[in-house]
């Protein structure tokens, strides 16, 4: 029988309900951890299911619902050991014409829940020594064209990776990123992108990325995992590209 590498750990994944936060919740599922899923329509988690498989709603914008989803995971769960921060947002907008609202979203969503997320369930970590894992971007390692708010807000989502590891390396919990390039998910059709934009920008994308391809979701999950497990006990503060070579071109 496989020893499965999660068997009795507690992994909470936000943007559990699609993209990336959906493969990373069933790989952690596949290797036997118990998965709190964070999302803000219940509807969209039910093609997770499992007995190790526990759907919770939140609104990331709301301070509440934040606080009440962590407090809740802990005390139906028991704990946390792996916090994964999956859920994000994309839109174009350049210093001439991103409106202040639009900023403050992207800011909201990408690295105040971030933030907000990790200190309320440090009191769950820190006893477990636990890790957590940040999903980036290329953007935040590399300036892009039309892309501003998007751009900075993964750029602080690293820095806050590199921050966060030096404080609570001492209390025994790892944290680290992940800058995938482009990866197929809703997260572009989301941005707005029409489904002949987004075919194109597909197709462009084959020859931004050294490899020739664009990721797939559970490429990304499988990195996570390698993260999150007792396989990268001596790593943490890491942004780790994932990109087919993205972020060694120039911008195009």
């Amino acid at each position: 029988m496989k020893m499965m590498e999660f068997q009795g750990r507690i992994a909470l994944v936000t943007g559990a309900s699609s993209g990336i936060g959906k493969a990373i919740a069933k790989s952690f599922l596949q290797e036997g951890a118990v998965v709190a899923g964070i999302a803000r329509r219940l509807e969209a988690l039910k093609s997770l299911s499992g007995e190790n498989f526990h759907p919770f709603t939140a609104d990331l914008t709301s301070e509440q619902d934040r606080a009440h989803c962590v407090h809740r995971v802990m005390a139906d769960l028991g704990g946390i050991d792996i916090l994964v921060h999956a859920a994000g947002i994309i839109a174009n907008g350049t210093i001439e014409n991103t409106s202040l609202s639009d900023w403050d979203t992207m800011m909201n969503i990408n690295v105040r829940s971030v933030f907000h997320l990790t200190q309320l369930a440090l009191p769950a970590l820190i006893p477990r020594k636990g890790n957590v894992v940040v999903i980036s971007s290329v953007a935040g390692l590399r300036s892009f064209p039309g892309v501003l708010a998007y751009s900075v807000s993964k750029a602080a989502a690293d820095q806050f990776t590199r921050c966060c590891a030096l404080e609570l390396a001492p209390k025994g919990v790892r944290v680290n990123a992940v800058n995938p390039g482009v990866v197929v998910t809703q997260l572009h059709r989301t941005g707005g992108m029409s489904e002949e934009q987004y075919r194109a920008f597909l197709e462009r994308s084959t020859t931004t990325h050294p490899l020739g391809r664009v990721g797939k979701p559970e490429e990304v999950a499988d990195l996570v995992l390698f993260l999150a497990s007792d396989r990268a006990s001596w790593i943490t503060g890491a942004t780790y590209s994932i990109d087919g070579g993205r972020a060694l071109t120039c911008a195009r």
